[in-house]
């Protein structure tokens, strides 16, 4: 499937004409390519592709922001309607801005490659995020408890120390990775190195990494299938999220007509959390491999159709605002923002000079920040300035290292916590224990203050087999809380003792202990 906007120069079709195919065909278009290929970008297109990149997130996260996590597990249906119209936009910005955790999230690392230039240490951008006003999740909030409290990426994002490795959180923010490296993937795979494993590890990182692939890729080549193929090479071959979302391209050449049949075969080979607490053993489901696979089904399947594109995202159902953010951004960047369909465009105008919300940053002031970190990192990269135009240097995308996060740990046990949970409170219990037969645990809860007053830091000592395991400082505040009470992976599989004893109780506050999640070194069935 081809779109009629190519920007496929002339050395690439020649390279192309060498190997005696084209990008469109199926199974081979990866290996197809004659690489190092040179293309020339105008100016005028390199801002108009950016344009559509950042325009085409906020497009989709706008259409799928009354759907996230109400259809978990389940699709939703055709006949279940999802409205658009020109308030949609100008709405969210206004009154529910935390819908856009995904674009703000880029902007931080945007702004920090402005101010302190493109080799930016992760450093950096860990604290600009870490104590950035904005509301986090999951492996964001995790990775900045972790920085607020003196640990550094990328142990910031080890699955050892951060339950959420595995989640999507990096593949819904790397878009500013691909973006500001405009057919220069493995460009695009260092910058994704550098960033993504403050909050993520994995296949958590590798969610970032190939998103980030295919929004680079969507400056050279105007062909989805190819991008979609193409960028998978930048994920090693033996990691569970390239074989997710091969299968994906596998399942989606069998039925190439027929989205949910794919959207099936995903959910029951892929669908499975080992990680996230709050997704293991319920339908909720963060994971960055099932989600990213979401993403490609709208990409295939959406035929170069915009709105097909992202509401085929939004109907796979789970992160249902992201996905069709990430899709309509790679969709966006191929088609260009003139060529994004007025109806979907309808609104635009009314935010674009609006700053997100926590930032001081419009999408018109991103644009202009893109197109200038674009330019930088193409002569950095080999290319070449020209007045009007980029000659741009792609380079055959490499693997990026393979690491595996939970390896040797899988879900086996959830102790429920009674009715209502357990809490550690004055005038009450200001310790709790609990045993369980394993390798691993995960302790839900957090810290709680009871009526209005100021945020405290409680410390809890956690106690595994009679040894002190942690001292852990637990902030009632939103902005700095412990996502988790605690965990620990990697232990001996066998019989264990975990004792949590808070050691500042104090009156107004407390501690409330939930489920725990047990892990053993293979699965119970």
């Amino acid at each position: 499937m081809k779109l009629t906007q190519s920007v496929l120069s002339a050395f690439v079709i020649a390279s192309l004409l060498m190997c005696s195919c084209t990008p469109a065909d199926r199974g081979s278009a990866a290996a197809s390519v004659d690489y190092p290929v040179e293309f020339t970008l105008s100016k005028t297109d390199l801002m108009n592709k950016i344009k559509g990149g950042w325009a085409g997130q906020v497009i989709g996260c706008t259409y799928g922001g009354p759907t996230e996590f109400k259809y978990n597990g389940t699709m939703i249906q055709e006949y279940v309607p999802i409205d658009w119209d020109e308030t949609k936009m100008e709405w969210y910005y206004t009154y529910a801005p935390g819908l856009y955790d995904d674009v703000y999230m880029d902007l931080t690392f945007v702004e920090v490659f402005e101010k302190e230039g493109l080799d930016a240490p992760a450093t950096s951008h860990a604290k600009a995020f870490a104590y950035a006003e904005y509301m986090l999740w999951h492996a964001n909030q995790a990775a900045r408890y972790n920085i607020m409290n003196g640990l550094e990426p990328p142990a910031s994002g080890h699955w050892e120390n951060n339950p959420h490795a595995d989640d999507i959180d990096f593949q819904i923010e790397a878009d500013f990775a691909g973006l500001m490296n405009p057919g220069m993937v493995n460009s695009s795979s260092e910058v994704c190195d550098r960033v993504g494993h403050i909050m993520n590890y994995g296949d958590g990182w590798y969610g970032g990494v190939y998103v980030a692939a295919m929004y680079s890729l969507s400056f050279w080549s105007n062909d989805v299938e190819f991008i979609v193929k193409e960028a998978l090479r930048t994920i090693p071959e033996q990691s569970e999220f390239y074989q997710c979302i091969s299968d994906v391209i596998g399942w989606y050449e069998a039925n190439p007509d027929d989205w949910k049949q794919t959207w099936f075969e995903a959910e029951r080979k892929w669908s499975s959390d080992i990680g996230c607490p709050d997704g293991v053993f319920v339908p909720f489901n963060i994971d960055a491999k099932i989600n990213a696979a979401y993403i490609v089904i709208g990409l295939l399947y959406g035929e170069g159709d915009f709105g097909k594109t992202i509401d085929i995202s939004t109907r796979c159902g789970q992160d249902s605002d992201c996905n069709p953010a990430s899709s309509g951004g790679i969709l966006g960047t191929i088609l260009g923002y003139d060529a994004l369909p007025e109806y979907w465009k309808q609104g635009l105008d009314k935010v674009e000079d609006m700053d997100f919300k926590y930032t001081t940053i419009s999408l018109n002031d991103t644009y202009d920040m893109g197109f200038r970190q674009a330019v930088e990192m193409v002569k950095r990269n080999g290319g070449e300035e020209m007045e009007d135009g980029l000659k741009i240097k792609v380079e055959a995308p490499l693997p990026v290292k393979f690491e595996k996060a939970f390896e040797g740990h899988f879900p086996v046990k959830k102790i429920n916590a009674p009715w209502g949970g357990n809490s550690l409170a004055v005038g009450g219990e200001t310790e709790h224990s609990f045993d369980f037969t394993g390798n691993g645990f995960v302790l839900r809860g957090g810290a709680r203050k009871l009526m209005d007053g100021e945020d405290l830091k409680l410390e809890v000592e956690v106690y595994v087999d009679g040894e002190l395991h942690e001292l852990a400082s637990m902030p009632t505040g939103y902005q700095g809380r412990r996502h988790e009470v605690t965990w620990k992976y990697n232990l001996e599989q066998g019989d264990h003792t975990v004792k949590v004893v808070w050691k500042n109780p104090t009156e107004g506050y407390r501690i409330d202990l939930g489920d725990v999640i047990v892990y053993g070194p293979e699965p119970s069935i």
